[in-house]
């Protein structure tokens, strides 16, 4: 049994002593939900709550309270923190919230990474109260972290232990990407991520998103979804040929090796039902072990990617994890 470090000998509460511990670099990510109505989140992204500027107050919350955090938490250490970063994202029903803490010390940032999304979740609360007080904050939850004696920890490796074969008995973590100009700026319903997310969630991943960015903001939309290093991303839209249409090359730019055979596959089951899947340019690909897969951005399309992904996304992310049966 891994010893609990904030207890004694003598089972007593203690502040754990550091001191010995060298310094590294310390960087820790989180995630929350504040789940909420259709109307709240529609009037959060168009910036008409009553309480303006939600997610400028929420965001700047989530940094206090991660600056707060060793006040709050009562056997945490102070920090000096060299950067804290709140961000939002939307699905139909709620707002996403993910922290990034780091540091420079002798003890992790977790806690203050997950400080920060419950405050900023609970500001969110607070703001949108007036229009929904039924809004939950849920699944506060660490989802990387790294620095100091262990390296490397991610929530789909926390049993890295057991061999690949068991790896996927734990929650796979993925990001759900939505390439959208009219989602982007709330003029325009998200059909398609949270159809993603739900597809995923019923495979035992755990989701982050469906983060939603305009067209123009494609790229910055997946270095966003690679943070944490999930094993899976999917976006939709942008597959096209409009001259606003980039997801295929943001996504090939930080491709290490392509999936080609995938990426046909789905425009191969497009072209069952329509002609119009030819004119899709969605790409497939590996960056480091993360899996990306670009899918259209029409509900049918969607569809058609997913049951192309169902039958090998098991076989495919255990190949990448290095425990595939076999090559292919």
């Amino acid at each position: 049994m891994t010893e609990l470090t904030h207890v004694d000998s003598e089972g007593r509460a203690r502040m754990v002593d550091v001191s010995a511990k060298a310094e590294t670099t310390r960087i820790a990510v989180a995630a929350g939900e504040l789940v909420t109505t259709a109307e709240v989140v529609r009037l959060v992204r168009a910036d008409g709550m009553p309480k303006a500027d939600v997610l400028t107050t929420a965001r700047i919350a989530g940094i206090a309270g991660a600056k707060k955090t060793s006040e709050l938490i009562p056997l945490c250490h102070q920090l000096a923190l060299s950067s804290v970063k709140v961000e939002f994202g939307f699905t139909e029903t709620s707002i996403t919230v993910e922290a990034t803490a780091k540091t420079r010390g002798q003890t992790g940032v977790e806690m203050e990474a997950l400080t920060a999304v419950a405050v900023a979740g609970l500001t969110l609360h607070d703001m949108v109260k007036a229009v929904d007080p039924g809004a939950t904050m849920n699944g506060v939850r660490l989802l990387t972290k790294d620095g100091g004696k262990h390296g490397h920890w991610t929530r789909d490796t926390q049993n890295s232990q057991t061999s690949p074969a068991h790896a996927f008995a734990s929650p796979r973590s993925a990001t759900v990407l939505v390439a959208s100009t009219g989602g982007a700026n709330g003029t325009r319903p998200d059909t398609t991520g949270p159809t993603i997310a739900a597809w995923l969630r019923e495979r035992d991943f755990e989701v982050r998103g469906p983060l939603v960015y305009a067209d123009a903001d494609i790229a910055a939309g997946i270095a966003d979804a690679k943070e944490g290093s999930p094993s899976l991303v999917i976006s939709t839209g942008g597959t096209g040929a409009s001259p606003t249409d980039a997801t295929p090359e943001a996504t090939r730019a930080v491709l290490t090796r392509e999936l080609p055979g995938v990426a046909e596959a789905i425009r191969t089951k497009g072209l069952e039902k329509t002609p119009h899947a030819s004119l899709s340019r969605g790409v497939a690909g590996l960056t480091g072990t993360t899996v990306i897969v670009n899918l259209p951005g029409s509900p049918g399309g969607v569809k058609d990617g997913l049951a192309v992904l169902g039958p090998i996304i098991d076989h495919l992310l255990a190949q990448v994890a290095g425990g595939g049966a076999h090559d292919e």
